[in-house]
């Protein structure tokens, strides 16, 4: 379902306007993030990105969790993304830690604001699944994107993969083994398994979590040599 246009966006996106990053030349110094200066003065090495934010309730909880991190959060629908920065906006007005960033824009774009290997940690948390066949490289998961994600990341970097889709968890795996990541651990009912520990929900997974529905979940790491990575059965 479409959402609807949210009323005075220009007026109230200006007052988030601290959280919100438009210049993609804001996040590249030298190959190395900077919007994040740290208490002394030096940009901020260790930078983790959720790519498709939602509402903002996993990026807002996250970021909680870890007031010492670094985070970012990009969102391809405006009228989405204003709800996420407001969320946070409010949460910093209550003494949530001021560490997250948000970029109105695409997945496909994120080599033009993230230097390579300069990326600690991914997020993907319920994408669209882009259920017909043909929208196949629309999907999140698809080779081209974890090549992008390859990229970005540094070696060693983690990406974390949650979703209720279970066609989309079979695809991801198959697109994983031909990519340049190990998959470290994988569950097919996150909330039962013993991954479950620590687990921060998103909206929609409490929502669908509430109503029995099981959660797929996988953890995997850059490979250092850049090759693929194993099939997983």
């Amino acid at each position: 379902m479409r959402m609807r246009k949210k009323r005075n966006f220009a007026s109230r996106i200006q007052k988030c306007a601290d959280y919100l990053v438009s210049d993609p030349a804001a996040f590249r110094e030298n190959g190395i993030i900077s919007a994040f200066p740290d208490p002394d003065g030096e940009p901020a090495r260790e930078i983790s990105l959720e790519i498709g934010c939602g509402k903002g309730e996993f990026i807002t909880s996250l970021s909680a969790a870890h007031p010492d991190g670094r985070f970012v959060a990009i969102e391809r629908i405006a009228d989405v993304a204003l709800l996420a920065i407001e969320k946070y906006a409010e949460a910093v007005g209550n003494g949530h830690p001021d560490n997250v960033r948000f970029i109105i824009g695409n997945a496909a774009d994120l080599e033009s604001w993230f230097s390579p290997d300069s990326i600690s940690e991914i997020y993907l948390n319920f994408s669209d699944p882009w259920p017909k066949k043909g929208h196949s490289k629309r999907r999140l998961t698809y080779k081209d994107y974890l090549l992008i994600y390859s990229r970005i990341l540094k070696v060693g970097g983690g990406l974390h993969i949650k979703t209720d889709n279970d066609g989309l968890f079979e695809f991801t795996l198959e697109e994983l083994a031909a990519a340049p990541f190990e998959i470290v651990w994988m569950t097919r009912n996150l909330h039962e398994s013993e991954y479950s520990s620590g687990n921060i929900m998103t909206e929609y997974e409490r929502k669908f979590s509430d109503a029995g529905a099981h959660i797929n979940a996988l953890y995997a790491k850059k490979r250092c040599d850049g090759s693929p990575g194993e099939e997983i059965i």
